[in-house]
């Protein structure tokens, strides 16, 4: 019976409490009451911390989009997270396209120009795609996470702290409303002084300005402290940022070691197609060109017909060419390594000797 009687006492109290605070506030925004203003210290402190909760955001949530573009994939992550289960692994982009090229080359041949550099090309996207796997766990553990510890822990205890202390201000202010009212009712009553009851009333309302000033020197003192409270957790605020500086720190290298991975990665693949067979080009470029006269053909050589787009004729036509003295030029477009003693090796811009039509 105690229980419940304290129970009853206790919610009348903080519903007490909730009508108070509701009702200095509404006259707060009708301007009817006066509202005790924080030092501009605190009030810069607490716009830091908007301001610094409100771009972690923004970065963790963009950070997340581009290490993985794929929303479905992100909702299947934080549905996992959330249930703290180890999402299942996956082929990425990067693998799933290496392995189709791998397939592909199998398919036409190894033995093969196309099948070759397809199967090499393969490989490659499949390490560019370990790569990606590992920036993604390396950005997720060094940058992600502090950003949403910061966000999911250390924010929500300062949004806490604060809303605590506008609750304490309300009480302040409507104590010192409160005292304010007394004090105005007091003197009001000493003005009449003519019939005893009025006397009464003077006693009743200076017990209420005495208990309203014990009330506002305890709702002071509470709202100095949780003022207190919440400046110091404010302050490391500052701290947060410098970790967060080396997180980000750690992100940039992670991306630095990727890319320059990746660039390896391609450097490789193209010296490893650079060094097929002339032989592969100059049938690949026969069979889809087309076919050449004998007598041009003479005139050009076998260097160029290995490489017929390494050459340009300056003669528009044949028969101005034949109709001609017997020579032309040519401009070389790009360089060209002779394959034996038959062919000639060209360098780019470089203009060749009279070439004689026989």
């Amino acid at each position: 019976m105690n229980i419940m009687d304290f129970n009853v006492k206790k919610l009348a109290a903080d519903a007490g409490t909730f009508l108070s605070r509701a009702v200095q506030f509404t006259e707060e925004k009708l301007g009817q009451a006066e509202k005790t203003e924080l030092d501009a210290h605190l009030e810069n402190l607490l716009s830091k911390a908007e301001c610094t909760k409100i771009w972690t955001e923004k970065i963790m949530k963009q950070t997340e989009i581009l290490l993985q573009p794929n929303p479905n994939a992100r909702i299947e992550e934080f549905v996992y997270e959330k249930l703290d289960r180890k999402a299942p692994s996956r082929v990425n982009n990067p693998e799933l396209l290496g392995q189709y090229m791998i397939d592909a080359g199998t398919e036409f041949g190894p033995g093969t120009a196309y099948g070759n550099a397809l199967i090499k090309c393969g490989e490659t996207q499949k390490r560019i795609g370990t790569a990606d796997r590992e920036l993604i766990q390396t950005s997720a553990l060094n940058f992600l996470t502090p950003l949403r510890n910061f966000i999911e822990g250390d924010y929500k205890t300062i949004a806490k702290e604060r809303k605590l202390l506008q609750n304490k201000r309300l009480d302040l202010d409507a104590a010192k409303t409160r005292l304010k009212k007394a004090k105005a009712a007091e003197t009001r009553s000493s003005q009449l002084n003519s019939a005893r009851l009025e006397g009464d009333n003077i006693m009743i309302w200076a017990e209420e300005v005495t208990k309203s000033e014990q009330e506002l020197r305890i709702t002071q003192s509470e709202f100095d402290r949780q003022a207190e409270i919440t400046r110091l957790l404010l302050e490391g605020i500052s701290s947060t940022h410098a970790h967060h500086l080396r997180c980000l720190n750690d992100f940039v290298e992670a991306q630095m070691t990727y890319y320059a991975q990746c660039y390896q990665y391609m450097l490789d693949l193209q010296k490893q197609l650079g060094s097929f067979p002339t032989n592969y080009l100059s049938n690949n470029n026969q069979n889809s060109g087309t076919p050449m006269p004998s007598a041009l053909s003479n005139v050009i050589g076998p260097s160029a017909m290995a490489s017929p787009s390494s050459l340009v004729i300056t003669s528009p036509n044949l028969n101005d060419l034949k109709e001609s003295s017997g020579s032309r030029k040519a401009r070389v477009l790009y360089d060209y390594d002779a394959a034996n003693s038959s062919e000639l090796s060209l360098l780019a811009d470089e203009i060749t000797k009279p070439l004689r039509i026989l």
